[in-house]
């Protein structure tokens, strides 16, 4: 008899179970939409040169970077979902750079066109941003598509420690990523948070402050566990390759899951347990594990241990 992972049980709210129930058993993809975003980090309105550990391209896939226009990369990522993955619904996903970063008006126009194609799959709809580039008529514009889909609106806080985050050139305070999460506090979006784990200068004990942190705002729904890897084409790039620096091992960045999972609020659903680069703009760390098998290695480690999430909340 196999275990309840064997099975397709998992002991902590992920993402794959979360879309099986809500659509019915339908297999759903994300197709990622790159709108040529910039960002204030990156155009001077807030600096240059982006956040440190940055590289767009190293989670903009290749053929979203060279499509031309917005329907043709909906329709292409439809196809390919579909004839790789027999995907059967779908999430529209604006995830390179900062999709909110452009007058409502003009966003509407793009969001539009993405939603247009194929309407009748088409389940949801996720944006990507900063939390400085989030406001009020922005969030009236993301939820007036909330009668059609399901509206994921995705934010990175990265670290809690502002030390941290002036360090890293991210170009805005933690109090203006709290600022944006009360935005949508009585919101019909779905709030995605992003986290980094890993900075070589935090603590265990700073990091697990992360979890205490996102456990005290109920209208985050969803959250993405990264751990700290460094790509071809960043600040922190060059400087790794200067001078290398201490990155979580597999089993290292396993166990701290494993710690950290019980104290996170149940009712969480985890979109991703770790993110990593393609391999042509990896430098580091390098698990020579492809992602399937990293997936896997971290399930069955869980599952092992016994770990079950939000067994330690509130204790």
């Amino acid at each position: 008899m196999g275990t309840a992972l064997d099975l397709g049980f998992k002991s902590y709210n992920n993402y794959g179970t979360h879309l099986r129930e809500k659509y019915n058993g339908q297999r759903v993809f994300k197709v990622i939409v790159d709108g040529g975003f910039t960002c204030p980090n990156r155009d001077g309105s807030k600096g240059f040169g982006g956040c440190t550990y940055c590289n767009v391209d190293s989670f903009t896939p290749e053929l979203s970077r060279k499509l031309p226009t917005i329907r043709e990369q909906v329709e292409q990522g439809i196809e390919r979902a579909r004839n790789s993955y027999r995907a059967e619904k779908f999430i529209i996903y604006f995830q390179p750079n900062t999709n909110t970063y452009a007058p409502a008006h003009y966003l509407k126009m793009m969001y539009d066109e993405a939603l247009s194609v194929n309407t009748n799959d088409v389940v949801g709809f996720a944006v990507g941003t900063r939390p400085d580039c989030i406001d009020a008529e922005k969030i009236k514009l993301l939820e007036s598509y909330t009668d059609r889909y399901d509206v994921d609106l995705e934010m990175g806080m990265e670290s809690i420690y502002d030390e941290t985050l002036t360090q890293i050139n991210r170009g805005c305070s933690h109090q203006e990523f709290v600022d944006a999460v009360n935005l949508v506090q009585n919101s019909k979006l779905n709030l995605c948070v992003h986290t980094i784990f890993g900075f070589p200068w935090e603590t265990r004990e700073m990091m697990e402050g992360y979890i205490h942190e996102v456990n005290r705002f109920p209208q985050i729904k969803f959250i993405k566990f990264h751990h700290l890897h460094i790509v071809e084409g960043s600040i922190m790039g060059v400087k790794y390759k200067r001078n290398p620096f201490k990155l979580f091992s597999l089993e290292e960045y396993t166990d701290l899951l494993c710690e950290f999972l019980p104290l996170l609020r149940p009712d969480i659903v985890v979109q991703r347990l770790f993110g990593i680069s393609d391999w042509e703009l990896l430098i580091a760390p390098n698990w020579g594990l492809k992602k399937s098998a990293i997936q896997t290695y971290m399930d069955k480690e869980i599952e092992r241990r016994g770990v079950v999430q939000g067994s330690k909340f509130g204790l």
